[in-house]
């Protein structure tokens, strides 16, 4: 069953960054001569440290085949795991990037967070963030974890990438997580939605040729059209519950709502989410927006709705 909820009413701080990062990072992240390397160093070089939510405790993880870190509140009330995916169109982010994020998502749900620092392009082109989020995957259950105490979340790319393990899990037969979260999901890397030239010039961050451009640096000239690089080509048949949330003025809306659709009609119990004129993947502008910060409560609901499904199977 699909549930679809409209959110209207962006506020006035929203509709400042969309106007901002318009004419900022949107200039920056389209030009013709862009560098994902040079763009990723900057990054990590003008990005301060973010700041950890109030008694969240960050533990960094350095596996021979594991990097990434712990978000731990002082207070476990679920017994939930969260598996992060963060977003950056497969060339940029990281976890330290996305601590602000993770940390507030930890904190709310009352659950351990584990934030992945997956290989990016173009030095790792597909499927190695896909092949280290399968291994981050086992590690937990390795850890302990049952795959129903397991829920995957992830922005833009990390939407995708947390979409496209479902489907490399299903491919291996192995079990599934209890649900994904997804925010903004870039899950077409062939970019055939309406909203690509539809929101051309509303997205705040990306116009329509750069979709393509970014596709071409993750993939290398392999195939487009897999499940695992795009997971709406996917068969969603036994995926988990899906909870969606997409900007109405992004470029990459349609992502979202078409796996909503598709999903539904595999039997899958989806939430639809749609916000209105919201920048793209806006939980990681979090503290800055009302709006992530609402988006993430949405979430740690939900998450926290699960524990206790899980805790009264249990019991």
């Amino acid at each position: 069953m699909l549930e679809r909820q409209v959110f209207e009413n962006p506020s006035l701080r929203s509709r400042l960054l969309s106007a901002v990062l318009r004419r900022t990072l949107k200039r920056a992240l389209t030009r013709q001569n862009y560098d994902p390397q040079k763009s990723r160093e900057r990054l990590e070089r003008g990005i301060p440290e973010r700041k950890t939510a109030r008694r969240v405790q960050v533990e960094e993880v350095r596996h021979p085949e594991i990097k990434g870190e712990w978000e731990v509140p002082e207070t476990i009330e679920s017994p939930v795991c969260i598996l992060y995916l963060h977003g950056g169109g497969y060339m940029m982010g990281s976890p330290r990037q996305y601590r602000g994020v993770t940390s507030r998502l930890a904190q709310l749900a009352g659950a351990r967070l584990f934030s992945l620092d997956y290989r990016l392009a173009p030095e790792h082109p597909f499927p190695a963030p896909v092949e280290d989020a399968l291994t981050a995957y086992r590690w937990l259950l390795a850890q302990g974890y049952a795959p129903e105490q397991l829920v995957l979340a992830g922005d833009s790319a990390g939407g995708g990438l947390a979409l496209a393990l479902i489907h490399a899990l299903k491919k291996a037969d192995e079990a599934l997580p209890a649900a994904a979260f997804v925010f903004s999901p870039y899950a077409d890397l062939l970019a055939t939605g309406d909203s690509v030239w539809e929101n051309n010039e509303r997205c705040a961050m990306f116009n329509g040729k750069s979709i393509p451009q970014a596709a071409a640096i993750y993939l290398q000239g392999q195939d487009a059209c897999s499940p695992l690089a795009s997971p709406l080509y996917g068969d969603f048949d036994g995926f988990p519950p899906l909870w969606i949330h997409v900007s109405d003025m992004e470029i990459v809306r349609d992502d979202g709502i078409r796996i909503a659709e598709k999903a539904d009609r595999a039997g899958v119990d989806v939430h639809l989410r749609i916000w209105k004129d919201q920048p793209h993947a806006w939980p990681a502008f979090y503290p800055l927006l009302p709006e992530a910060d609402r988006c993430l409560r949405d979430v740690a609901t939900a998450i926290s709705q699960l524990a206790s499904k899980h805790k009264s199977l249990a019991d």
